[in-house]
């Protein structure tokens, strides 16, 4: 049986990759590994679609070193165990592993001895944020790059390239180039589910040329969503969350009509979620909580239904008070760690050593818990939290007024004396 496009069309080396310029061009770090020889663990991360684990592959290929592929879900100790053993059996190896973030403890402590001392190198694909997703421990010791979507004009030239290859559709069909960039416009920069889509027009439309009008009958979706400029719809969007942000709750009714004109639902509903967090916030919790339960209603009925607690959600949100206090305060505190890295107090890691039961954190004292420094010393006095001064709503304003009694109270980093001098 023929297998399916994308997986024929797979590039088996890092020079029939398309895009990924800062990985595979002529500087990229890839291709500097190759021209100097130099063996590094790695984690490619990113969006569906945009090719990691082809990367992973075909660069491990164009290395012509062994590599064996793993799923950290599907793979056990067993198969790790052998993957191993059969690295050691040659002087440098790869293991590839999708959906890398999914490594159990018992699993990654298994790998992490030969990671160090290079029995094996590890190429790691997942579709999380490495930072927040990936073990301490294994993200230490790899590099981790990014591979980004690809732009619509590499997605035409990815299905030029799977028209006329031979491994592909071997010139069997002619596609107008306005209908190429038109399927590239639909695939949010996943070549997969582009390539997937040119297999089933090649079943479906049965002249051998294929025009613009061929594709929007397989796959319908209102032209203007299809526009020239395209940022139309990311304009829309921007001028959705202004419009809720400046509580014009009529202005963002316009604006959602026109991305439910479109259907774009997941645009809607990463857009409501980010709008809900940034500008409601502390102004109104609850609304913020509606929103999550309106977006699962409208997955779970789907357009046209989807409209009506989408509408719900939009008004609200453009009626309701509005804080920005916790996301600016947090991006604060992110620039500050970001250029001030600090260690953790001894009273308050997991598992403290060669510290004192009288020093120890006091799990069964609640009295004491809002007298305890928790920052470290030479920042126990910062402030990263700035209260909303334009507080409208009675929530925000007494948690305004908690914060206000809170920072009054001394705290100490002297739990023993504490102990001593406090009553339970």
């Amino acid at each position: 049986m023929l297998k399916p496009l994308a997986y024929r069309l797979r590039p088996k080396t890092i020079d029939e990759i398309i895009g990924q310029e800062n990985l595979v061009g002529k500087d990229g770090f890839l291709r500097k590994c190759i021209e100097s020889n130099t063996m590094v663990s790695i984690i490619f991360f990113g969006p569906p679609g945009c090719g990691k684990t082809t990367i992973a592959e075909a660069y491990a290929a164009s290395r012509k070193i062994k590599y064996i592929k793993l799923n950290a879900v599907t793979s056990g100790k067993k198969e790790l165990e052998a993957a191993i053993e059969e690295c050691k059996m040659f002087p440098e190896a790869f293991v590839i592993i999708d959906e890398v973030h999914r490594l159990n403890k018992d699993k990654q402590d298994i790998l992490l001895p030969y990671i160090e001392d290079g029995t094996i190198y590890l190429l790691g694909c997942t579709t999380q944020n490495p930072y927040m997703a990936i073990n301490k421990a294994v993200r230490s010791r790899c590099h981790l790059l990014e591979v980004k979507a690809l732009k619509n004009e590499e997605i035409v030239i990815g299905l030029k390239r799977a028209i006329t290859s031979p491994n592909g559709l071997n010139n069997s069909i002619e596609i107008d180039d306005d209908a190429l960039m038109y399927i590239a416009k639909l695939t949010s920069g996943d070549m997969r589910y582009a390539l997937n889509f040119l297999d089933v027009i090649k079943m479906s439309v049965k002249s051998k040329h294929v025009t613009l009008n061929d594709v929007k009958q397989i796959l319908k979706v209102p032209n203007w969503q299809m526009d020239e400029d395209e940022g139309e719809h990311y304009d829309s969007l921007s001028a959705f969350q202004k419009s809720i942000r400046g509580s014009d709750v009529d202005a963002a009714l316009y604006y959602l009509a026109r991305l439910c004109i479109v259907q774009d639902l997941e645009s809607i509903k990463r857009r409501l979620l980010v709008i809900a967090y940034e500008d409601i916030g502390l102004g109104n919790p609850p609304a913020v909580d509606r929103v999550s339960n309106a977006i699962r209603a409208a997955e779970a009925v789907g357009f046209p239904e989807a409209i009506i607690p989408l509408a719900f959600a939009v008004c609200e949100l453009a009626l309701s008070p509005k804080s920005r206090a916790s996301v600016d305060s947090m991006h604060g505190a992110m620039d500050y760690a970001e250029n001030h890295p600090m260690d953790v107090q001894d009273y308050l890691k997991l598992t403290p050593v060669n510290v004192q039961e009288e020093d120890k954190y006091p799990y069964d004292r609640a009295d004491l818990w809002a007298k305890i420094q928790y920052l470290p010393d030479s920042i126990k006095d910062r402030q990263f939290f700035f209260p909303n001064e334009n507080a409208s709503s009675p929530y925000e304003k007494a948690l305004n007024e908690n914060y206000i009694k809170l920072k009054k109270t001394k705290r100490s980093n002297n739990l023993r004396q504490l102990k001593k001098t406090s009553n339970k």
